[in-house]
């Protein structure tokens, strides 16, 4: 029998190869994060290790996948279910971005602490906003759900076993290839040739909706490995002549921890496509849609803490508007130093970042009792924390990748009034609760503080 955790590993292997195979560049992309990774190990030993060990960082794997209606949405939840994979965030990109990106997203992944050790693959998932006027008037809305509605993503074959994984956990040797073998089908690219003018039609509104509602099918729009050292990555990978975008999205290197996530990625390349005419022959075409992207990953940062981050965001935004001729890294590293504390104690101290608390089993006894605060313990070696990694994603570094690697902006009626989207509608869709990030965190903050007070023998929790 094949375990969930087993089948999203292999899941996750045999997409990358494949998306290594379609995208020659992604290999190159997963080869320069490896030596990048090794480089760092060396050089830092354990403490690299100290956001996750390095098999599962070199394992670590994250895709992004896009879709058309409810009705895919829901079947796709039941595929990545098998995976053992949950909905967790919402994340509105129509409102996170200048350009045109009519979706709204979830990410499906594991939220299990010991599945997230064994792999922790995840998929951002989006869900074009066909409803929303801003984009698509009435007809094109019409056009466009009829073209939706009549395509299978999805053979039922897949949907049945995927049920199967997901009911019992595990699928036998033989199910399980069949299932695995079909789940990667299902995202690979399409031959079929495009349908030109109904292609172009979407693209003058957005490039994203063109991807998702102008072909027949769904496909890996990139797939992307963690680093542990993304800026020198950049350079690598510049380099080596690969085109990058401008920028690494998120946090600023700075000299304090890690939080959050940066993102950056190699530019969409032209891949060749066949398109249909109007009057039914077949040429050659290219578009522009798949991309390779690379992440680092930090600290989870609780409510107050991403509401620093917010603000900290703003006040970087409004400095580099005053000074048009100023480094934006250069302003944002100085408003980090001057808001953000540069050690995990004062991210601790201050309740900024989530960690994990364990006992020192080792601590030699000297008469002494245990404090009642965290921070006491800590200093006095009762306990020692670990950070929590982050394993979610970022809605304004989302739609800068999307933005990063589009071939224009698009069009969008600011004078009409947009569709309300939100977690709650989300869930309802497809039917499985959209888990709140933050919870998450929580929970497994506060019960590594409930199992410390055991181990201890305090009385009440440490606050």
């Amino acid at each position: 029998m094949i375990s969930q955790w087993q089948l999203r590993a292999a899941f996750a292997t045999r997409l990358s190869d494949m998306y290594g195979r379609e995208v020659p560049a992604y290999t190159t992309l997963v080869d320069v994060s490896r030596a990048v990774n090794e480089d760092v190990l060396r050089a830092q030993g354990a403490e690299a290790e100290r956001l996750g060990s390095i098999s599962r960082v070199t394992a670590e794997r994250h895709g992004a996948v896009r879709v058309g209606t409810p009705a895919e949405l829901r079947q796709v939840a039941r595929v990545f279910g098998a995976l053992g994979m949950h909905p967790v965030g919402f994340y509105d990109l129509r409102e996170a971005s200048a350009s045109a990106v009519p979706v709204v997203s979830t990410a499906f992944r594991p939220v299990d602490g010991t599945e997230l050790a064994r792999n922790p693959f995840r998929v951002f998932t989006s869900l074009l906003t066909t409803a929303d006027p801003r984009f698509f008037d009435a007809d094109l809305r019409s056009r466009l759900e009829r073209f939706l509605e009549s395509r299978q993503l999805f053979p039922p074959e897949l949907l049945a076993l995927a049920d199967r994984a997901e009911a019992e956990r595990e699928l036998p040797d033989a199910e399980a290839e069949r299932f695995l073998h079909l789940a990667v089908q299902a995202f690979e690219l399409c031959p079929e040739p495009i349908d030109k003018a109904w292609y172009e039609t979407l693209e003058r509104i957005s490039a994203v909706a063109a991807d998702i509602g102008g072909v027949r099918s769904t496909h890996i729009n990139h797939l992307t490995p963690r680093v542990l050292d993304i800026d020198e990555f950049y350079r690598r990978m510049t380099g080596r002549g690969i085109e990058m975008i401008d920028t690494i999205q998120g946090p600023p290197r700075w000299k304090g921890p890690d939080v959050l996530l940066r993102q950056t990625s190699f530019r969409a390349l032209a891949e060749p496509r066949s398109m249909r005419t109007a009057d039914g022959r077949v040429v050659p075409g290219a578009l522009k849609v798949r991309f390779g992207e690379v992440e680092a990953r930090g600290i989870a940062l609780t409510r107050r803490g991403r509401a620093l981050y917010d603000d900290l965001l703003t006040r970087v935004d409004e400095q580099t508007a005053r000074r048009p001729g100023a480094d934006r890294g250069d302003i944002a590293r100085t408003v980090w130093c001057e808001h953000m504390p540069d050690d995990e104690q004062g991210l601790a101290a201050r309740g900024l970042a989530h960690f994990t608390y364990h006992a020192v089993r080792d601590r030699p006894r000297d008469g002494d009792s245990p404090p009642a605060r965290i921070g006491d313990l800590v200093e006095r070696r009762w306990i020692r924390a670990e950070p929590i990694v982050y394993e979610d994603f970022l809605p304004r570094s989302a739609a800068g990748i999307f933005q990063s690697n589009l071939s224009g902006e698009g069009s969008r009626n600011n004078g009409r009034t947009g569709v309300a989207y939100d977690s709650d509608w989300l869930s309802a869709v497809m039917g499985r609760t959209v888990l709140d990030p933050f919870t998450l965190y929580e929970q497994q903050h506060d019960h590594s503080l409930r199992t410390v007070a055991e181990e201890l023998g305090l009385d009440r929790t440490p606050g």
